[in-house]
């Protein structure tokens, strides 16, 4: 185990530990606001205070430290941080403060709540006001579910603020690892585990997010954009950071999430790694039938999990067929399935060099009616590059085996690419899961599915380039198990040896029965 792993698994026992010890008898999907949302404060109250500090000693302060300023001097420089950071906080409303006196504080509740709507107050009328506003809306301090008492509520507050003060972050100021951003996603991690097919719905497995990041980065070292239609806690997007570096997403990180909590989780989760205000632009709403940004496409690499076959307005809203990302193929996605709708949005909003990479529902790739008619436009438009079958067991809430499907506007053939991966995986607790190139550099099954994606050739059993006239006769079937003949592993077995294998053992049995016979009817003679 590397020393990075032996730091990450280290970290991760403790929080995992700390958010169980401190929920008591709350659901563990209702307290995971609280845990992040308070390590979210940690995290912006130290980094701020490491911003300014930094500034200072720079400037020849060499003993300056903001968490002592007093909050009159702090205020001189709000104009000038809030332009920097997208936020401001006060000295003595900084968490590793507040922390010192929450167990002395009797309205402890009213303290945090005053605290973090001046936080998102610092950003309003400023460019960071949508990044900042509303993201403490979920740390309810006068929720029940903390205590039936006041006092009650700001024992459990006190527990939780000092809980996450002790959490050893600095033991890791070396960098070995992101130590916040990665506790985050741990943390997110686990709860979606625990919240079955909730947790599905919002938290895409990094395994899953890295091998879809790279996809659309096949042969770039930069892209412009990135964009994920439906990007849930944002974990997709914060990939390309690991892969690229965040100087290489030129223009920043763009998404959209309907539900308000995990829009939230979302915003959170890019301070917490590192990406500043003016780097993300993540929006709350519904995508497909109100798309915020329409001034920033086209995007130069797509990502998303879009949520399976849910409903939507569909052919009862006569205006969607007119919407120019709808309108090409002809016909909309079935009221009951928006999948199709979602691929036709992001293949609208695809730049003309970039690559789209998305988590697809198996009957996606194979359902008659709207769904084919939509297959077929693709097909035919020769924008479908790939199609990759996924291990079965890969996401929280479903154990269902499912399809990359990536799209292209620009290929460089006429034909498609079948991947069957579904036996590139490992058991890991009780999921599988994808290897990566931090289990190993050279053979992973993510290497081992990039590998295949980049050759873009025929191998027996594992990968197919079909000619779009194929996919045509087989009505726009997009199924891997259409094109690439799986491997038969039944045993095989020789007739002919096999059958004069019965013929003696017969034979033996005959001659035994025989052998049986004598010595019971000797028996028989003697009695």
């Amino acid at each position: 185990m590397s020393k990075k792993e032996k730091e990450q698994s280290e970290l991760f026992k403790t929080i995992w530990d700390v958010a169980n010890k401190l929920r008591g008898a709350v659901d563990g999907w209702d307290f995971k606001q609280y845990v992040l949302s308070a390590l979210f404060y940690r995290f912006i109250s130290e980094d701020l205070t490491r911003y300014i500090n930094e500034q200072e000693h720079k400037a020849g302060n060499k003993d300056f430290d903001y968490a002592k300023l007093s909050d009159e001097k702090a205020e001189f420089a709000r104009e000038a941080i809030v332009k920097e950071k997208g936020y401001f906080i006060l000295p003595s409303e900084l968490f590793q403060n507040v922390v010192k006196r929450a167990r002395q504080d009797e309205n402890l509740n009213i303290t945090l709540h005053n605290i973090f709507r001046k936080i998102e107050s610092s950003a309003k009328g400023q460019p960071s006001e949508d990044d900042i506003k509303g993201l403490f809306d979920e740390f309810d301090v006068n929720s029940k579910k903390l205590g039936a008492t006041v006092e009650q509520r700001n024992k459990k507050l006190a527990d939780l603020l000092e809980s996450i003060a002790n959490l050893p972050f600095d033991r890791y100021s070396d960098n070995t690892i992101d130590a916040f951003g990665d506790a985050y996603e741990y943390l997110m991690r686990m709860y979606a585990g625990n919240a079955g097919k909730s947790g599905g719905e919002f938290f895409t497995p990094p395994e899953v997010s890295e091998l879809l990041a790279r996809i659309t980065v096949v042969g770039k070292k930069e892209v412009n954009k990135v964009y994920d239609p439906a990007c849930g806690s944002g974990s997709l997007l914060l990939k390309f950071s690991k892969i690229l570096g965040d100087k290489n997403v030129r223009k920043g990180y763009f998404g959209q999430e309907i539900n308000i909590t995990i829009y939230n989780l979302a915003r959170i989760n890019m301070f917490l790694h590192g990406i500043n205000y003016n780097k993300f632009d993540i929006a709350h709403g519904d995508t497909l039938l109100d798309p915020k940004h329409w001034d920033e496409e086209p995007f130069e690499a797509i990502v998303s999990n879009p949520p399976y076959s849910i409903r939507w307005e569909g052919d009862s809203n006569p205006i969607l067929i007119n919407d120019p990302r709808f309108s090409p193929a002809g016909v909309l996605a079935p009221r009951s399935k928006a999948d199709m709708a979602f691929v036709m949005h992001m293949l609208s909003w695809l730049a003309p060099s970039g690559t789209a990479a998305i988590v697809s529902f198996p009957g996606v790739l194979y359902r008659g009616g709207a769904e084919q008619k939509i297959r077929k436009y693709l097909v035919e438009n020769n924008f479908v590059d790939a199609i990759i079958q996924l291990p079965p067991d890969l996401f929280f809430g479903t154990g269902i085996a499912t399809a990359i499907m990536v799209l292209k506007k620009n290929k460089k053939d006429n034909k498609i690419l079948f991947i069957d991966a579904s036996k590139e995986f490992v058991r890991s607790g009780n999921k599988n899961r994808l290897t990566t190139f931090e289990d190993d550099p050279e053979d992973n099954n993510i290497k081992t599915i990039l590998d295949a994606y980049t050759k873009r050739e025929d191998k027996k059993h594992f990968s197919a380039l079909v000619e779009k006239e194929k996919i045509a006769e087989n009505d726009y079937n997009l199924s891997v198990s259409t094109y690439v003949e799986p491997e038969d592993t039944r045993e095989k077995i020789d007739i002919k040896e096999l059958n004069k294998q019965i013929k003696e053992t017969v034979e033996k049995v005959n001659y035994l029965r025989g052998e049986i016979n004598k010595i019971v009817a000797e028996l028989e003679g003697d009695a």
